[in-house]
């Protein structure tokens, strides 16, 4: 069929897949909008910036605050821009259901793991890590500096920001004074997702160099057990004799996983 060339067309909107697609041209054929659809290639998705401006992340917490973004919103304001077919916001939302909408689960993934994801590439990963770790370290400031111990809750909160989120076992040994305040917390050892090492000698040894009163042993269990192996039931009670004879007392040993924990001490196993 042979068409005739019509009068200069500045601008098309064609529909695609519920998208609209803003097309630039300097002479068409004088055809219908629907057989235009059929025939033109997929050339640009809509994307954030044809929004209504109080809809856009940014612009959004410029008007209403930081408080009005939904979770994917702020992710997308980190990662900046999405894919040809996704806007930032719609490579937030993946990301997000990934990891079942958990923030906690989220702050455990590498930038490996980030970069799986379509749209993420090394850049973007660590700017993500970046922040959920300057959260997590956010965390970690709000401890006052003098803090006492009086329970097991006690210790679970003050040890929170070093172990949560962590993908792998590391153990840390907190040491008071005679008031049951903190002097000084240490890290001992890291190991993998299954143990790590804790040497004894090394625990004294620190707790000696600061002239601590009393120790508080605390390891991690990554896969969210809380029920301790034969192995941490042997160290707490080899701890507990050498402490004894230093005049070093081990108040506690406590299993940390994000959501809970097990405490020798209320347990009476100490």
């Amino acid at each position: 069929m042979k068409v005739q060339k019509s009068r200069q067309v500045e601008l098309f909107r064609v529909e695609r897949d519920s998208t609209c697609i803003p097309i630039l041209s300097n002479f068409v054929p004088q055809v219908k909008e629907n057989e235009l659809t059929a025939t033109l290639p997929y050339l640009q998705p809509l994307n954030i910036k044809t929004w209504a401006e109080e809809d856009r992340p940014r612009e959004k917490l410029l008007l209403k605050g930081k408080a009005a973004l939904s979770d994917a919103e702020l992710i997308a304001i980190l990662i900046g821009s999405g894919t040809p077919k996704l806007t930032a916001v719609d490579v937030a939302k993946l990301i997000l259901a990934a990891v079942g909408n958990d923030l906690n689960e989220l702050a455990r993934l590498s930038v490996k793991d980030l970069m799986k994801h379509k749209g993420i590439g090394e850049a973007k990963a660590i700017t993500i890590v970046s922040a959920l770790e300057l959260g997590r370290r956010r965390k970690e400031a709000a401890v006052t500096a003098k803090t006492r111990i009086t329970c097991s809750t006690d210790i679970y909160n003050y040890i929170k920001p070093q172990l949560l989120d962590l993908p792998h076992e590391e153990f840390w040994v907190i040491l008071l004074n005679r008031a049951n305040v903190v002097m000084k917390k240490e890290s001992i050892s890291m190991g993998g997702v299954a143990g790590t090492v804790a040497d004894p000698k090394i625990i004294f040894k620190k707790a000696l160099e600061q002239l601590a009163s009393s120790i508080i042993l605390v390891h991690n269990h990554p896969s969210g057990n809380t029920k301790p192996s034969a192995a941490d039931i042997a160290l707490t009670k080899k701890m507990k004799e050498a402490g004894q004879f230093l005049d070093l007392p081990i108040l506690d040993h406590i299993i940390f996983t994000d959501n809970d924990y097990y405490s020798f001490a209320d347990e009476g196993t100490l």
